[in-house]
């Protein structure tokens, strides 16, 4: 008997399709939905060999509210994860409009269809992006919202504060504000993981992809910060401990919570040199790097506080950095080209 229908939007992304395995390993049904911009179906045919459940899998997006409206029209959902969205941090600062029309107008449309369908449950994929500058350490739910440092993270402060202001108007809605540390790792199967189009923005996808001979050397923004080893230090999260935080999520949601943020992380900063340095450890293989300036906007440690999750949610991170990167070089030794194989 399933518990529930939860539509999960952006679901073949790498968050998304993680999240999609633990929903049906709790005993969910699933259905996906994206417009495959930063995605590929193929991550949905590996996680329905992982699960052996056949996975109901839609290209739509959300700026389509026809489109949207039919879908709800076809299926009960009792619940709406919503991952789908732009995320380069660095494009947003080129394309601050699109990131605004994509990230928020979707989510308004998003909502305006769950609302007519009296679906009044969701849990939104926001950011730790949100804190903007940290202005003590480590970062709990309390600290302020909002000096966000890029449009990217302006988009996931609006609609937190879209969310916030639905929940006050109509306390009938239930919402949960996930708001991720850094995700790394992939499926220890290492049938999914992350698969970034072109120059991978983030650290991890670009140390492995250094490890495993596609590039030539890791570019380090900056090595005089103030922190151990001069690098910036951020709080990495293992991919399926995040997916995890979601179905606690969900659980939390079903006793009618108003609106609840949580923060999602290990409470544990590592150094850009510590990250490559224990992906060479994993991966037998050298990762070369060169030491080049600091990148605007970019701040020496970030790292947070998750007891709240833990406290109300259940919720704690398990995975450490060896499983990260054993499972990310898995993944990455496996698929040297992503989903795209040989291409």
């Amino acid at each position: 008997m399933s518990k529930g229908s939860i539509l999960l939007t952006g679901g073949a992304g790498f968050v998304g399709s993680h999240t999609v395995i633990e929903f049906i390993q709790a005993g969910y049904s699933v259905v996906v939905l994206d417009n495959l911009v930063n995605a590929s179906m193929e991550s949905i045919k590996r996680v329905e060999k992982i699960t052996g459940k056949e996975i109901p899998a839609v290209n739509v997006d959300l700026l389509n509210k026809e489109a949207l409206t039919d879908l709800f029209s076809k299926h009960k959902f009792t619940s709406v994860v919503h991952f789908a969205g732009l995320k380069a941090v660095g494009e947003s600062c080129q394309l601050p409009l699109l990131y605004y029309h994509t990230n928020i107008g979707a989510t308004i449309n998003l909502l305006e269809v769950m609302k007519s369908f009296d679906v009044k449950n969701m849990i939104f994929s926001s950011s730790a992006t949100v804190y903007g500058t940290p202005q003590y350490l480590p970062i709990d739910e309390k600290h302020p919202v909002g000096g966000c440092t890029n449009p990217y993270g302006k988009t996931k402060y609006f609609i937190e504060e879209i969310l916030r202001d639905l929940a006050k108007a109509e306390p009938d809605w239930n919402i949960v504000i996930l708001r991720y540390f850094n995700p790394v790792g992939a499926h220890e199967s290492g049938q999914i993981g992350e698969d970034p189009q072109g120059v991978p923005n983030n650290l991890m996808p670009f140390i492995s992809q250094v490890a495993v001979g596609k590039r030539k050397e890791l570019n380090v923004y900056g090595d005089d910060y103030d922190t151990p080893d001069g690098t910036g230090v951020r709080d990495y999260i293992h991919v399926v401990d995040l997916a995890k935080g979601h179905v606690a999520a969900q659980t939390k949601i079903e006793t009618k919570c108003g609106c609840k943020v949580y923060n999602l992380g290990t409470g544990k900063g590592y150094s850009v040199i510590e990250m490559a340095k224990a992906l060479e450890k994993a991966s037998g293989k050298p990762v070369p790097y060169k030491v080049c300036p600091r990148r605007e906007g970019d701040v020496g440690s970030v790292y947070g506080n998750a007891d709240l999750a833990k406290e109300e949610l259940g919720w704690t991170a398990t995975k450490g950095l060896d499983d990260m990167c054993k499972d990310l070089w898995r993944w990455q030794s496996m698929n040297p080209n992503g989903f795209r194989g040989d291409s």
